[in-house]
């Protein structure tokens, strides 16, 4: 099992800037892609930014290229996802998810295992 802890979420103006962190425990061993996904009222979970454990690589959505970075910190089982430039539709529920298969990279049914989620509200 793997544990998953978000924190970090607030309220920012848009062009604001926030960092979420995700601290994970139990068998990280066993984890290949760690990631975020966010969820607005009324629409599906979609995919934010993954990475690869094994080499740190990055895959984002279109959506928050340029604006958002994902990064580990291996020593305290952490991932972190910097959102600057945000704008009222990244405006979300945000999650962190790890899994431990391949498996289509956007894909929510592939993730494993979630943390309880951390609200993220931008304002115009």
């Amino acid at each position: 099992q793997v544990q998953l802890v978000e924190s970090g979420g607030g309220s920012v103006q848009a062009g604001g800037s926030l960092r979420l962190s995700c601290v994970a425990s139990g068998y990280t061993y066993s984890v290949n892609v760690m990631g975020w996904f966010r969820q607005a009222p009324g629409k599906e979970r979609e995919g934010v930014a993954i990475l690869y454990t094994g080499d740190d690589f990055p895959v984002y959505a279109d959506s928050v290229k340029a604006r958002f970075t994902i990064s580990r910190d291996a020593a305290k089982d952490t991932v972190y996802l910097q959102m600057n430039s945000l704008k009222p539709e990244d405006a979300a529920m945000y999650y962190c998810a790890a899994r431990s298969r391949t498996g289509r990279e956007f894909d929510p049914e592939t993730y494993f295992y979630w943390g309880q989620g951390t609200q993220v509200t931008v304002s115009s």
